[in-house]
């Protein structure tokens, strides 16, 4: 080989490494650049900065975007995901760690396609897939309430997603493959009360990015729409279909309750549905709520289905006397509840779930005090998973779902272990 042929491979390779360090460079130019925009002032009616708190809310931008005890959406909520936990941005309008330099084009390219000012790629854990119908008004609404809030300089966390997660130019290829999918509709309708519960569930609630399953590259399955989800946090979300719904005895009166005041005869919103309910679904006008409930359970919604009564008094058995040495001092001995302290049992929607995952988590866990919007609050539950075994666990469950929720299936000790075991990894 001449001498001439032997330094081609190495020209190339030269040739490379400069178009690589040229591409890096003007990226990094662009980055600076973007970074270093002009400050954006917004001049805006009351009635759009009204209209876009109000948006706001029903689009739950708080949840992620507030974090326990900081400043209003100055960021720092941290989002468990099976890639790692992500944490949530500052959106305040400060101009070097919020969107103070974001033009409303910048908020809307970024609210639908996840992509921030200077060019990289956010996480999914943003919700753009669901946002990306989003009307440009509401959005442009949205900007203007944010904009006008007080600027917080609060710089944004590390995120802890690992190898080859972190690398955010993968992210382009999983929007090629899962980001133009749009959610089947999960009910039947077509009235215009349907229409807005789509909108306010499937794009600004974006209530499948919890309740729908996820395949093994995080993507929501667009063919299973608000099915449920067990693997996004400690509790699972539950099936939120019109049949899945009528199952576990809800109909329409009932939801309208649930998302307005957190409670209902078939259950008291706890973990991250508190939440929901708290910073979201409670400050929604009354016809929206109603939207909501009529697209979860379209336009003709079935009945909900009754719940045999058990018979009586419960057979004496060591479930029996584990759920009146533990439970029944606050459930009540006929798992009637307490107002104040306790929900009741009888038909609790957990316990009518096919899936006894969130009793197990709640057996295993305990429950914080629950501060409900209004004057009602349900107390603390304590944990015993140091108290009880396995199956010990999956004995009492058994016994509180075929006693008050009217199932006969078997909880397998195994379950438990699982869950006890995964425990740590939502910590």
């Amino acid at each position: 080989m001449s001498r001439r042929n032997r330094r081609r491979p190495l020209r190339l390779l030269l040739w490379l490494a400069l178009i690589a360090a040229a591409l890096w460079l003007i990226g990094w130019a662009w980055s600076w650049w973007a970074q270093r925009g002009p400050v954006q002032t917004v001049h805006a009616s009351a009635a759009q900065i009204e209209r876009g708190r109000y948006l706001a809310a029903a689009a739950d931008c708080a949840a992620c975007h507030t974090a326990d005890g900081g400043a209003p959406f100055a960021g720092g909520v941290p989002l468990a995901s099976p890639f790692g936990v992500i944490h949530g941005t500052n959106i305040t309008p400060d101009p070097d760690t919020g969107i103070g330099r974001y033009t409303a084009d910048d908020f809307h390219h970024a609210l639908t396609r996840g992509e921030a000012r200077d060019g990289h790629q956010l996480y999914p854990a943003m919700p753009y897939v669901s946002y990306r119908d989003i009307a440009r008004a509401d959005s442009d609404a949205i900007y203007a309430y944010l904009m006008t809030r007080t600027p917080v300089r609060q710089a944004n966390l590390r995120n802890g997603v690992g190898f080859p997660f972190n690398l955010r130019s993968g992210i382009h290829a999983w929007n090629g493959l899962f980001a133009g999918a749009r959610a089947t509709p999960a009910s039947q309708g077509q009235s215009a009360q349907w229409k807005r519960g789509r909108y306010l569930v499937e794009t600004l609630g974006h209530c499948g990015e919890c309740h729908s399953p996820r395949g093994w590259l995080g993507q929501i399955d667009r063919d299973r729409p608000l099915q449920g989800n067990a693997d996004l946090g400690r509790f699972a979300a539950p099936d939120l279909t019109p049949h899945g719904l009528a199952a576990r005895g809800w109909d329409r009166a009932a939801l309208r309750e649930y998302l307005a005041t957190g409670r209902a005869a078939q259950a008291v919103a706890s973990d991250e549905m508190l939440k929901v309910v708290d910073l979201s679904t409670r400050h929604l006008r009354n016809e929206d709520v109603d939207a909501i409930a009529t697209y979860l359970t379209g336009d003709r919604a079935a009945p909900a289905l009754a719940l045999a009564a058990p018979a009586e008094p419960p057979a004496p058995s060591p479930a029996y006397d584990r759920y009146l040495a533990l439970c029944a001092g606050c459930h009540g001995r006929d798992g009637d509840g307490v107002p104040h302290v306790a929900p009741a049992l009888r038909g609790n929607s957990g316990l009518r779930d096919p899936r006894a995952h969130n009793l197990i988590v709640a057996i295993l866990d305990g429950l914080p005090e629950h501060v409900l919007p209004g004057m009602e609050r349900m107390q603390e539950m304590p944990g015993f998973g140091e108290e009880l075994d396995d199956a010990q666990v999956a004995e009492l469950a058994q016994w509180l779902r075929n006693r008050y929720g009217g199932r006969n299936d078997a909880v397998a000790a195994q379950q438990v272990r699982d869950l006890r075991e995964s425990r740590a990894a939502h910590r």
